[in-house]
């Protein structure tokens, strides 16, 4: 099978190949810091080997789960904040047809998803769709105290609970979270739920191919060994002993690291297929919160093309030039249409009659990477041969591995987030939790 492929010919007159090639030491010795654990954020490699050392045996025990849960429930609802759902949505959104929710007739239970926002609205709107369902809940936290994820959990379990008696409840619930240690895991043992590990060295946003990703795409009826495959191809493809100019995840860790010492400060990860909406959302949080430390790091947005051309269009071609752009480009669709003929012709289109959609498609994504580097906007692309488990489970492993690579040329530790702690404190003290009545007492006085 194919791999996916990266190609930086529309980054020549803003980086020098020669450049991006000088690299090549650097990128050694960076992943070497990586494999052998000596860089900052050791504690947290447990995702670089994790695709070729999945089991046979975990991956049984995740479909059987899945099986129990797509067997007994209408919804499933998946709940976590941040990498404890977004590795998740990205692939199953990716996967999944775009009016999948409308289908009346299901093998699989709808995945709706609760606990990565505060939304008051949100939840009572759920919590009414839920009413009379047939529902579970997969419930995704290490610690099980995180607001968000934690006040959504015990909503939902109060009303599965009442709807479905706490016996039948225990059955439909799923805890994914700490081997030994934390609320989540104490009310899974004392209820009896059904656990999988999120493992202490396998932070959130690395965490899609762990049982934290795998479980709820396998419930969507997706089929987590081609994803983990996928995954295992391109751990081999990125890893310490391929040459630099045949490692796509060392080219891209290369070139943006060099386009953001020449001042291109804001990545654009640009995709032509609204399927892969989702995927740039985990990719944004993959590399912001990865890379941005120490007043340091490219900041990471995304567009969907054409759809944001005809907003975000005018900007990217003639705004700031302190911009570059990453596009994921699909090879291949899932289904065929051709643009028909029409006599009248009136909207002028006969010239496209017998051409296929995807045709129209890519030549959209061509003129514009043209138009946007006579802009001044440098691109890169990666080529995806079609949206399939085996080649998303590259993609997100290139992206893993490349981002692991340039959060250490760029001198920051890639794998905390001490910044995501400060609006916590903040809330917590106008909340007035216990534990925090100095910091209330001080926030108090700042807003007076």
């Amino acid at each position: 099978m194919k791999n996916i492929q990266i190609d930086i010919k529309n980054t020549n007159g803003f980086v020098d190949e020669k450049v991006v090639k000088s690299y090549e030491v650097s990128v050694k010795n960076v992943n070497e810091m990586l494999h052998n654990g000596s860089g900052k954020g050791s504690d947290f490699l447990g995702w670089l080997h994790l695709p070729s050392s999945i089991t046979e045996s975990h991956l049984s025990d995740i479909e059987q789960t899945a099986k129990v849960l797509q067997e007994n429930c209408e919804v499933v609802v998946v709940i976590g904040i941040g990498g404890s759902y977004l590795g998740a949505k990205a692939v199953i959104e990716a996967l999944s047809d775009s009016f999948d929710w409308l289908q009346k007739e299901r093998k699989t239970p709808v995945i709706v998803y609760a606990g990565q926002n505060i939304g008051e609205d949100y939840l009572y709107e759920l919590q009414t769709l839920l009413k009379n369902k047939k529902f579970g809940i997969i419930s995704i936290s290490k610690s099980g105290t995180t607001t968000e994820p934690a006040i959504a959990f015990r909503l939902l379990k109060t009303q599965l609970e009442e709807q479905q008696g706490k016996e039948a409840a225990q059955k439909l619930i799923v805890a994914i979270t700490d081997k030994s240690r934390g609320a989540l895991r104490t009310l899974a043992t004392q209820e009896g739920y059904k656990t999988f590990v999120i493992e202490d060295n396998i932070g959130g946003r690395f965490s899609v191919l762990s049982p934290v990703g795998l479980l709820p795409i396998a419930v969507a009826g997706y089929d987590v060994r081609k994803l983990v495959n996928g995954a295992a191809e391109m751990e081999k493809v990125c890893g310490l002993n391929t040459p630099f100019d045949e490692n796509p995840a060392a080219i891209y860790a290369a070139t943006r690291n060099e386009l953001y010492r020449q001042g291109k400060k804001i990545e654009i990860l640009v995709n032509y297929n609204p399927k892969l909406h989702f995927f740039a959302e985990w990719w944004k949080q993959l590399y912001g919160e990865s890379e941005g430390k120490e007043h340091k790091g490219i900041f990471p947005a995304a567009t969907d093309f054409t759809t944001d051309l005809h907003s975000m269009g005018q900007w990217i071609q003639d705004g700031e030039r302190t911009i570059f752009e990453t596009v994921i480009s699909v090879e291949n669709t899932r289904h065929e249409k051709i643009v028909p003929f029409n006599e009248a012709n009136l909207d002028g289109l006969n010239f496209l009659a017998g051409k296929r959609i995807d045709q129209v498609n890519k030549m959209a994504e061509l003129g514009t990477m043209l138009a946007h580097v006579d802009g001044g906007v440098p691109n890169l692309k990666i080529s995806i041969p079609a949206l399939e488990e085996y080649y998303l489970g590259q993609l997100i492993y290139f992206f893993e591995k490349a981002c692991g690579i340039s959060g250490y040329l760029l001198g920051v530790n890639p794998f905390d987030q001490p910044g995501v702690e400060a609006y916590k404190k903040n809330m917590f003290a106008l909340l007035e939790k216990p534990g925090y009545e100095k910091e209330t007492e001080a926030i108090k006085a700042k807003l007076k």
